[in-house]
C-alpha cells in the first residue's frame, strides 16, 4: 500500500497575502500541514504542489519534496483542486511512480495532526471506503435559518420553527483541512466526495475556515487553547 500526500499551495491568494507562508503562532502555517503528513509515517512521498519560489523554498525548508511545480493553467483563480491533483498524479507516472492512495492537505489547516491522519487512514481501511473528510457538526441548526427578504428577517425553514433542537437532523460541514481518496476512485470520478464516503468527525476547537483577519484570529486563539488543553492533560 503506497500512499502519497499532496500539499496544495498556489501563491496567488487574494484575500489575505501570502496567506500560505504567513506566520502562525511563531511557524509558517504550512509546515503544520508538513509536519503532520511526514510525522504520520503512513506516505511513501509528502510534496507541495506550487507555483511559487517562495512556498517551494519554505515546503523544502520543513521536509517536503517539490519535484515539480504547478504548472500555469491550475495556479490561476479557476483551477480546482481536482485539476491539480489529476496534474500531479500525471507527473510522478510520467516518472513511473503510481500510488494506492491519495491525501490532499490544505496547506493553511494547522489543526491536521499526524494522529488524525493515521485514524483517518486506518477508518477508511477498516470500513472499506473509497474516501474519508473530516467533518464538524453545525453548532447551530442551520433548520432555522433566517433569509433577509425585502429588509425583513424570515425563516428560510418555518415549518421547523416550533421543532425541538434535538427532534431535528444533525447536519455537518467540511472541516477544510484534509481529503483521503483511493487514487482509482479519484481518477475514475475526477472529485474527492464520492458515493462510498465516511466521515471522520472531529470536535469544533479543532477546525477554522481561515479566509479573513478575523479568521486568522480566531484559529491562532483555538490553537493556543488547544495547546493549553494538552497540556492540562
Amino acid at each position: 500500500m503506497r500512499a502519497i500526500a499532496i500539499i496544495t499551495a498556489r501563491g496567488g491568494s487574494k484575500r489575505i497575502p501570502r496567506k500560505n507562508i504567513r506566520d502562525f503562532c511563531g511557524n509558517p502555517i504550512i509546515s503544520y500541514a508538513i509536519d503532520a503528513a511526514i510525522n504520520s509515517n503512513i506516505f511513501a512521498e509528502v510534496m507541495v504542489s506550487t507555483d511559487d519560489n517562495e512556498i517551494a523554498k519554505i515546503a523544502l525548508e520543513n521536509g517536503a519534496q517539490v519535484p515539480f511545480y504547478r504548472s500555469s493553467r491550475n495556479s490561476d483563480d479557476y483551477s480546482t483542486t481536482a485539476d491539480v491533483l489529476i496534474e500531479v498524479l500525471s507527473e510522478y507516472e510520467k516518472k513511473g511512480l503510481k500510488f494506492d492512495y491519495l491525501c490532499c492537505i490544505y496547506p493553511t489547516a494547522p489543526f491536521v495532526t499526524s494522529e488524525k491522519l493515521k485514524l483517518a487512514l486506518k477508518k477508511m481501511i477498516n470500513e472499506k471506503a473509497e474516501a474519508i473528510i473530516p467533518v464538524v457538526k453545525f453548532s447551530y441548526p442551520p433548520q432555522r435559518a433566517f433569509i433577509i427578504k425585502d429588509d425583513k428577517l424570515i425563516y428560510k425553514y418555518p415549518e421547523n420553527v416550533f421543532k425541538r433542537s434535538q427532534d431535528l437532523e444533525s447536519l455537518y460541514h467540511d472541516a477544510g483541512q484534509f481529503y483521503f481518496i483511493k487514487v482509482e476512485t479519484f481518477m475514475k470520478n475526477k472529485t474527492l466526495v464520492c458515493k462510498n464516503t465516511i466521515p471522520l468527525i472531529v470536535d469544533e476547537l479543532s477546525v477554522q475556515d481561515i479566509d479573513t483577519e478575523e479568521d486568522w484570529k480566531m484559529a491562532e486563539l483555538k490553537y493556543k487553547m488547544r495547546g493549553i488543553e494538552n497540556e492540562l492533560l
